[in-house]
C-alpha cells in the first residue's frame, strides 16, 4: 500500500503528508497556513488569504523540501520488492490453475467451477492491484490521470470482494452438500445462482470506489497529484461509516456465514458418526454371517437395477468428499489468517486513530502485504490437495453416492430387522 495518512484505509485515501499541515485530515486551498514549526508542520488560519505565501515566507522565500512520505524512500523499495515477488507467485500459480481447469471443462464439477472463479479473483489482484501498488510506490504521486484513478480503484476492490464472496459460495455449497444431501438435485442450479450473485454483489460493492476516488493536486507542490478520496465525504464520520460498511461487507459478514456453515457441517458429521455407532450397537446382527449375505445380495440387487458402480465405490467417493471438505476448509482458513490481522488493525485505526498511530509504519505496510499474499497461497493449497484429480470425480457423483448409500442402508436395516424378528420368533 502506498504512503498515505491512513495506512489501514484501503477504501479511502488522503493526500500523503498534507494531513500534517491540515487539522481536517486533508487539504483545502481556501484554508491557508498561519504558522509553522521548525520541522515544517503548519496550521491553518481561516483569516489569512494566501496560505502559499505564508509557508514560502516561513522558509525564507523558497518552497520547503518534500516530506519523506512524498518521496521514493527505503520503505518504498521494500514495498516494490515485496509486491513484485507476490506478483510473480500469484500470476504464475493462478494462471496454472485456470489453464488446468479450462482444459478439463468437459468434466462437470461444482467445486472446480468455484475454484476457477476464485482463481479469477486472485488474478484480478495479481494483474491489477499488485502492479498498481508496485508502480504507485515507485512514482509516489499519481501520474495516470483521473479516469485511470477511478477505473483501477474499482478493480482494486473488485478482486477482494469477489474472493470473499466466492469463499462464501464454496462454504454454502459444502453446507448444502453435507447437511442437506437430499437437495443434491438443485445443486447445479443453486451453484450457478450463488456464483452469479457473488459477481453481481462484488461489482455493486466496488462501484462506489470509482465515484469516491478522484485526482487532486497538492496546494503547495502543484506538480504533485494524487488519487484520493479527500473532499468527497462531508465529515470524517461519513468516511468512517463508509470504511466500516466495507469492513462488514468484505470481511465480517462473510466470516460469520463461513464460520456458521462449517460449524453446522461439523455438527452434522459428528451427529452422523454417533448415529452410525448407535446403529451398530442396535443391530448386533450386522457382524454376523447373515448380514454379510444380505450385504452381498444388496450389491447384486444394485447391479440388476443398473446402478452398480456408484454403490461399489461408496467408500472411495466418501473419502474424496472428505478431501474436498478439507481442501475448502483450508482455503477458508488461509483467507481468515491472512486478512484478520489487517482488518483488526484497520478497525482499531478507524476507532482510535491516536493510539493506533504508535504502530511502526513498517508493520502497517507488512500487514497489508501479508493480507495480499492470500492470492499466492490459494494455488498452493489446490496443488497440495490434488484438486484436479480427486475433486473432479468426487463432486460430480457425490449426489448419487449419498442417495445410493441412504437407500442401501435403509434396505439393509429393513432386511436385518425382518431377519432378526423371524429369528427371535423361531427361538420362541
Amino acid at each position: 500500500m502506498t504512503a498515505q495518512e491512513d495506512p489501514f484505509d484501503f477504501f479511502s485515501y488522503h493526500m500523503p503528508d498534507v494531513s500534517r499541515w491540515n487539522i481536517s485530515g486533508g487539504f483545502d486551498s481556501e484554508r491557508p497556513y498561519s504558522s509553522c514549526t521548525e520541522n515544517g508542520i503548519c496550521k491553518w488560519d481561516l483569516n489569512l488569504t494566501d496560505g502559499k505565501t505564508q509557508i514560502v515566507n516561513h522558509f525564507n522565500g523558497s518552497i520547503p523540501p518534500l516530506p519523506r512520505e512524498m518521496t521514493f524512500n527505503d520503505d518504498s523499495v521494500l514495498s516494490v520488492i515485496a509486491y513484485s515477488c507476490l506478483f510473480v507467485i500469484a500470476a504464475t500459480g493462478n494462471l496454472t490453475v485456470l489453464i488446468t481447469l479450462l482444459r478439463s471443462r468437459t468434466i462437470k464439477s461444482r467445486v472446480n467451477t468455484y475454484i476457477m472463479h476464485l482463481s479469477i479473483a486472485d488474478l484480478i489482484v495479481a494483474f491489477v492491484m499488485l502492479p498498481l501498488e508496485t508502480v504507485w510506490n515507485i512514482t509516489v504521486s499519481w501520474e495516470a490521470g483521473d479516469a485511470a484513478c477511478r477505473i483501477l480503484m474499482f478493480f482494486r476492490a473488485l478482486g477482494f470482494y469477489l474472493s470473499s464472496f466466492v469463499l462464501v459460495t464454496i462454504s454454502l455449497d459444502r453446507y448444502f452438500s453435507i447437511v442437506h444431501p437430499m437437495s443434491i438435485h438443485d445443486a447445479e442450479r443453486r451453484g450457478k445462482l450463488m456464483i452469479s450473485l457473488a459477481w453481481a454483489l462484488s461489482v455493486i460493492a466496488s462501484l462506489p470506489q470509482s465515484i469516491i476516488f478522484h485526482v487532486e493536486r497538492h496546494p503547495i507542490f502543484t506538480w504533485y497529484t494524487q488519487c484520493v478520496t479527500f473532499g468527497f465525504f462531508p465529515t470524517p464520520r461519513h468516511e468512517l461509516a463508509y470504511n466500516l460498511f466495507n469492513l462488514i461487507t468484505v470481511y465480517v459478514t462473510p466470516l460469520v456465514i463461513i464460520t456458521t456453515s462449517y460449524c453446522l457441517i461439523l455438527h452434522k458429521i459428528s451427529k452422523n458418526a454417533k448415529l452410525a455407532k448407535d446403529r451398530k450397537k442396535q443391530f448386533g446382527i450386522f457382524r454376523s454371517k447373515p448380514y454379510k449375505i444380505i450385504n452381498l445380495l444388496s450389491l447384486i440387487y444394485g447391479f440388476l437395477r443398473n446402478r452398480p458402480h456408484h454403490c461399489a465405490r461408496a467408500g472411495k467417493i466418501g473419502k474424496a468428499r472428505i478431501r474436498t471438505l478439507k481442501m475448502t476448509l483450508v482455503i477458508v482458513t488461509v483467507f481468515i489468517l491472512c486478512w484478520t490481522p489487517y482488518f483488526f488493525m484497520a478497525a482499531w485505526w478507524w476507532i482510535d486513530k491516536q493510539s493506533a498511530q504508535a504502530i511502526n509504519p513498517k508493520v502497517q505496510r507488512g500487514l497489508f502485504i501479508f493480507a495480499v499474499s492470500n492470492s499466492c497461497i490459494d494455488p498452493i493449497v489446490y496443488d497440495l490437495n490434488n484438486t484436479f484429480t480427486t475433486v473432479t470425480h468426487s463432486t460430480s457423483t457425490e449426489g448419487l453416492h449419498v442417495l445410493c448409500q441412504i437407500e442401501f442402508e435403509s434396505s439393509v436395516l429393513k432386511r436385518s430387522t425382518i431377519l432378526q424378528t423371524e429369528t427371535q420368533q423361531g427361538n420362541s
